[in-house]
């Protein structure tokens, strides 16, 4: 991934060549970067994005690896603006794609000012952890330690978890949090603004992530999927939109647009394929309706949600399956 330089900022297209932001509208101490969300799978990476957007931009689950995809969330506020880049999980590799995944979030950190390190609370400090921690170690950006789900642990066992992350290293601050219930999410943001450079907004006021929208379809889609599912499946499951058309509108009709949303599910064993497709087809049916919801106030739009179940055998390590999905 890469983000705006300096003259691009100023030339390129952005909010100031938007026009949607005069320059005179922030004040001089206005701040504007970039904050990295790293940490093992599932650490509540994605959900503390969402809960500092106060949207949903990134998609959630359960199940470890859910993010394929680095996804940015904007933050807006009158004296600065924050934007997060949330990645995927950094993990010992056992295939290309996991290989890939680390590279990029590895390219990421190289890129923002500030690195936010998920460790959830209800969980001890691992193997995982120590890992991304000798990781942090090498890079010239600030980290802010933060401890997730911590409404999820009594405030014994989470003075414990701080106590076992201040072990793991040097954090230019340590932070637990609460996505869910909102808990100190505020003062989250407050510290990560504090540590942007001085600069005037990089996105338009109410642009909430610049994610292109097959892009968000399919993470819709694959959020539904994972649902409820076996713990193998997450790892195997990519997902492609295929295409978006509008369907033709008689004359008068005032009701919003009519799409038609054709989605190809991706897995890499038959066996794979019957757990998405369920006893009938009713998990795929179900997948779809809850997936429809999503994509309908996403796009503001009615859909016709079409979805497709395909095997192509272990492509997590195939390099030309990895390129035709998107990795």
């Amino acid at each position: 991934m890469s983000f705006p330089s300096d003259d691009e900022l100023m030339a390129g297209p952005n909010a100031l060549d938007d026009g949607l932001i005069d320059a005179g509208d922030w004040p001089a101490d206005y701040r504007a970067g970039f904050a990295c969300l790293v940490g093992r799978p599932n650490a509540g990476k994605s959900t503390l994005t969402n809960a500092l957007v106060g949207q949903k931009v990134a998609i959630t689950s359960g199940r470890p690896q859910t993010t394929r995809h680095t996804v940015r969330g904007v933050v807006h506020r009158e004296d600065g603006q924050l934007v997060l880049v949330d990645t995927p999980g950094l993990h010992r590799p056992r295939t290309l794609l996991g290989q890939r995944l680390n590279d990029l979030v590895r390219e990421t950190l190289a890129e923002v000012d500030v690195i936010v390190f998920c460790l959830p609370a209800d969980e001890k400090v691992g193997p995982g952890d120590k890992f991304i921690a000798r990781e942090l170690t090498q890079q010239r950006t600030p980290v802010v330690a933060v401890a997730t789900k911590a409404d999820k642990v009594s405030r014994e066992r989470l003075a414990e978890h701080l106590l076992a992350v201040s072990a793991l290293g040097e954090w230019a601050e340590i932070v637990p949090v609460s996505a869910v219930k909102d808990d100190q999410i505020g003062l989250l943001t407050d510290l990560l603004l504090a540590r942007m450079p001085f600069g005037p907004p990089m996105y338009p006021r109410g642009e909430l992530t610049d994610e292109p929208e097959n892009v968000m379809i399919a993470e819709l889609v694959r959020e539904a999927a994972l649902e409820g599912v076996h713990h193998e499946l997450p790892h195997s499951l990519a997902v492609l939109v295929d295409e978006v058309t509008e369907r033709p509108r008689e004359e008068g009709d005032q009701r919003p647009p009519m799409l038609d949303v054709r989605v190809d599910l991706y897995v890499e064993r038959d066996s794979q394929k019957a757990i998405i497709i369920g006893k009938g087809g009713a998990r795929l049916r179900d997948v779809g309706t809850r997936a429809r919801h999503g994509i309908e106030a996403l796009l503001g739009a009615r859909v016709y949600l079409d979805l497709h179940v395909r095997v192509a055998k272990d492509w997590q390590r195939d390099p030309k399956l990895l390129g035709r999905l998107g990795f």
